[in-house]
């Protein structure tokens, strides 16, 4: 009974934890982004998605365990984009978020920064997210380069101009001290990456917005294409990545202007760096499955919601889509 609880009957195609609570979500999300699974070989990949096949097909092999197959949904859900089939490039991928971002956000939240360092660091930042969230967009509408050089410019320049505008502000202000100039300094970023972000989600993914996404019934087929779905989508995924960067960007300059102070590290000035990288990623590894779990991945939407076309299509009051992450 214990282990039936601790693991449920596969089902195929299902998330292994409930959907229906945020605890659910954090659970699945925490398999989804395990950094372990960017140290999967190409031939345990093709293990898994051929163990994952015999499944649908009823070959199952004996002595599979139900343990096994979630293990082999998990290594094929962080690797192979659903609506493409295809491998995301292992930088791009939830999984890599944080091995692969938080060198960026270590660069961010570097003191006494100059106007060249906050565009480089701005720029880098931005880069990785516009590349993150078109290689885990909803793909079921094939998306333009244009579409994705505009989204690129535009989240690049709004968080460049926001950084190096607040720092001019900030180092005009006479007034404050220099310990609080300092403290306002380090926290400029998360303003400049939250609008950026904002932007980021909605220029990389404007072409959903024009075309809509695949809505699909109860039994996985296509509906329609949804524009109002869409929407939805979109904006889930904006707040998801204004909630990223709330701890990431506020926790470590409060938290290192605190141990800063220690007599330890007044006399170890040399590990101040390693103290202020550590702080980074464990911020930063809290915060990713926190942020994304808010909602989930395969979202659910009535169809008195959506367009009439997709009502008189279907006979279900309620359709599934990929949100995306």
């Amino acid at each position: 009974m214990a282990e039936s609880a601790a693991c449920p009957a596969f089902q195929l195609g299902r998330p292994r934890y409930d959907q229906g609570s945020f605890l659910g979500r954090l659970r699945h999300f925490i398999d989804i982004i395990d950094p372990s699974t960017l140290f999967v070989s190409e031939t345990r990949l093709k293990e898994c998605i051929k163990l994952l096949d015999d499944y649908k097909q009823g070959f199952l092999p004996a002595g599979v365990t139900d343990l096994q197959l979630w293990e082999a949904q998990k290594i094929k859900q962080a690797i192979i984009h659903p609506d493409t089939g295809e491998k995301i490039f292992m930088p791009f991928r939830m999984s890599g978020y944080v091995p692969f971002g938080t060198p960026i956000v270590i660069g961010l939240l570097l003191p006494n920064q100059t106007v060249v360092s906050t565009i480089i660091w701005q720029w880098l930042n931005q880069s990785h997210n516009a590349c993150v969230n078109y290689a885990n967009r909803n793909a079921t509408k094939p998306t333009p380069t244009s579409k994705f050089l505009q989204g690129y410019v535009g989240a690049v320049t709004s968080a460049v101009s926001i950084a190096v505008g607040l720092n001019v502000l900030i180092q005009k202000a006479n007034k404050l001290s220099p310990a609080t100039r300092m403290i306002i300094q380090r926290l400029v970023p998360f303003p400049a990456v939250a609008s950026a972000n904002i932007c980021n989600v909605g220029l990389m993914r404007h072409n959903e917005l024009s075309e809509g996404v695949d809505v699909l019934d109860n039994n996985g087929n296509v509906v329609g294409s949804s524009k109002i779905a869409a929407r939805h989508a979109i904006m889930e995924t904006a707040f998801t990545r204004v909630v990223l960067p709330m701890p990431i960007f506020v926790l470590p300059p409060i938290i290192m202007s605190y141990l800063e102070r220690l007599r330890f590290l007044q006399s170890h000035r040399r590990l101040l760096l390693p103290v202020h990288s550590f702080v980074c990623l464990v911020t930063f590894g809290l915060s990713l499955p926190v942020a994304i779990s808010l909602f989930p991945q395969i979202s659910q939407i009535e169809v008195s919601r959506l367009e009439q076309e997709i009502a008189m299509a279907t006979d279900c009051k309620v359709v599934t889509y990929n949100k995306g992450l």
